[in-house]
């Protein structure tokens, strides 16, 4: 049985699959998705109308034996940033469309009327139901509400009330494998768009469902073996190591300690107080409590660097506090008190919002005086207004940009509409370069340079040198094939130091492709995808000057380097 593409027209509620082209029967992932967008979304149209188009793409690996490779790409024209995106999640929601040898699934069109709308996807194809029920009410429990209507193994995919507000900040939601919608494609606003269209869920049913074909069985082991390997022996990523014991947040005290986790809305690099909110106080908090850590956010991942954080009682589960998360509603709100951050990452993901981009929402919020920087629960009020529609939260589920252009902030920092991640470009200049070059706005995760400049992952770096063009195009062009592939962004710390582990990730694709790909073919492969949507872009009205970060981190030096971000306007042109 070859691959499918499932077409979701929901003009007239139609659900139909389709045979997957000959010419994306190699793409997954972010290559999928973006391949999409560019041949199907007019780059000119506007992201919440008719015209847009969201797609789902479960990675080349992902619903194999692949360690570490549950991931998912969603992809459309942002809403956000005005261009095109591809937003990432691990979930088992992919392995599933995956092993149902769904290539895509394209949602077009746009339902008329005030009605929202379920999806069931099994493998006779597409079942639509009236959602208006689960209209207006938080994920947590809506999502109880789906695995009791719907069964405790199906796949669960949604968009929140931020969503319904058709707002910027508004993420696509997964369960997590115990059902709490914890897990997002949560940059771009992508959740607007699938609002928009009057689909509220998606739910997979894979009974029946073949598995991932693999066209050569003794290559593809042999590849997962040398990346098990190299995972399993690394120190960041192996069982008892850095993520594995602590998560993603292990960064807040190695970040803050480099002068460049920012605090207050970018006004400063450091504070002592960022130890409380650390990986390794999270860590032993979780264990007092009866949390979960490590935990995985989907099967067959080594690395685990998840968790489910819960109350001081050891109830009303979370899920995760990611670095990203912790920094956007902690440090850089002002806030230094990991159950005040928990509460507001709870309230993301019952809204249905980005961490991130609700972080730095806040962020000029405080500036502009809606609350006090450090005020929790001024916060989780803010994020209340959401909840009720008001105009105040109407404008906050817009996010950073919009927020602070209301409130007459001048330090708003974000990249293409979006905001920025928990680096500070003034310290650390490699990860600037990648914000502003990235044709995904301000992220992080598009090209990972703090990996050399600040872990020595893949070499040594000095974060303050600003010469990093090459660095960053370099990363970009590793990430875009990973995103494509269905691995974890994270398998990148091992396999940047151990060959064989990246050997043994191109030996997997070739085992699932039957293809004869080399070491040497992942840079154009990456290259391949970033050229598409840079030319997206340029179609959209994007030039080179939107290739910049905002004027405050040129002029305001960040404490305690006391540094600008220095990299020329020449250097960031010529990353692609």
């Amino acid at each position: 049985m070859p691959k499918k593409i499932l077409r979701v027209n929901m003009n007239n509620l139609e659900a139909k699959f389709e045979d997957l082209p000959g010419d994306y029967a190699a793409l997954g992932g972010r290559g999928m998705t973006s391949t999409i967008v560019a041949k199907e979304v007019p780059p000119t149209c506007n992201p919440l109308g008719i015209h847009n188009k969201l797609v789902f793409a479960p990675g080349i690996v992902t619903g194999t034996a692949a360690p570490s490779s549950g991931r998912l790409s969603v992809g459309g024209k942002s809403p956000l940033t005005g261009g095109i995106k591809e937003a990432n999640a691990g979930t088992p929601f992919s392995q599933m469309l995956a092993r149902m040898r769904i290539g895509a699934i394209i949602i077009e069109g746009k339902h008329e009327g005030h009605d929202y709308y379920l999806l069931k996807v099994t493998m006779d194809g597409g079942e639509f139901i009236n959602a208006n029920k689960w209209s207006g009410k938080g994920l947590y429990g809506v999502y109880k509400d789906l695995r009791k209507e719907f069964g405790e193994k199906a796949g669960i995919c949604g968009v929140g009330i931020a969503a319904e507000l058709l707002g910027g900040n508004s993420g696509v939601c997964f369960a997590d494998p115990e059902g709490l919608p914890s897990r997002y494609a949560g940059r771009g606003g992508l959740g607007a768009v699938m609002a928009s269209k009057g689909l509220k869920f998606i739910i997979v049913d894979e009974a029946g469902a073949p598995g991932v074909e693999i066209a050569n069985q003794e290559v593809f082991k042999e590849g997962i073996k040398k990346l098990r390997d190299a995972l399993t022996s690394h120190d960041v990523t192996k069982p008892g190591g850095a993520l594995n014991s602590y998560g993603t947040a292990v960064l807040v005290n190695i970040i803050n300690e480099a002068g460049g986790l920012p605090q207050r809305n970018f006004s400063s690099g450091q504070d002592e107080r960022a130890e409380k909110v650390s990986g390794e106080a999270k860590a032993e908090e979780i264990k007092k409590r009866g949390g979960t850590r490590p935990h995985f956010c989907n099967p067959g991942c080594i690395i685990q660097c998840s968790e489910v954080w819960v109350k001081p009682n050891g109830k009303d589960p979370v899920g995760v506090l990611e670095y990203e998360s912790v920094w956007a509603l902690g440090p850089n709100s002002g806030i230094y008190n990991l159950d005040d951050i928990g509460e507001l990452i709870r309230a993301c993901n019952d809204l249905g919002c980005d961490t991130i981009e609700a972080g730095g929402t806040l962020g000029v919020a405080m500036e502009g005086g809606l609350v006090k920087f450090g005020d929790g629960k001024g916060a989780l009020k803010l994020m209340e207004e959401i909840r009720n529609k008001t105009p105040t939260g109407r404008i906050l589920a817009q996010g950073t940009e919009i927020t602070g252009k209301v409130l007459g902030i001048t330090r708003i920092p974000t990249v293409k509409g979006q905001s920025l991640p928990a680096y500070d470009p003034r310290a650390i200049k490699g990860i600037g370069v990648t914000y502003a070059t990235t044709p995904m706005g301000a992220d992080h995760t598009a090209g990972y340079a703090i990996a050399p400049e600040i872990l020595g992952v893949g070499g040594t770096l000095d974060p303050l040198d600003p010469k990093k063009a090459e660095v960053s195009r370099n990363l970009q062009l590793a990430t875009a094939a990973v995103d494509a592939s269905g691995y974890c962004l994270f398998i990148a710390f091992a396999i940047l130091d151990i060959p064989e582990g990246l050997q043994g990730v191109v030996e997997s694709l070739n085992g699932v492709l039957g293809a004869n790909l080399t070491v040497a073919d992942v840079a154009p492969i990456g290259k391949s995808i970033i050229d598409t949507e840079l030319e997206f872009n340029k179609k959209a009205g994007f030039t080179s000057l939107d290739d910049r970060l905002p004027e405050f981190f040129l002029e305001e030096k960040l404490p305690p380097h006391n540094t600008v971000f220095d990299v020329t306007d020449a250097d960031l042109d010529s990353v692609f």
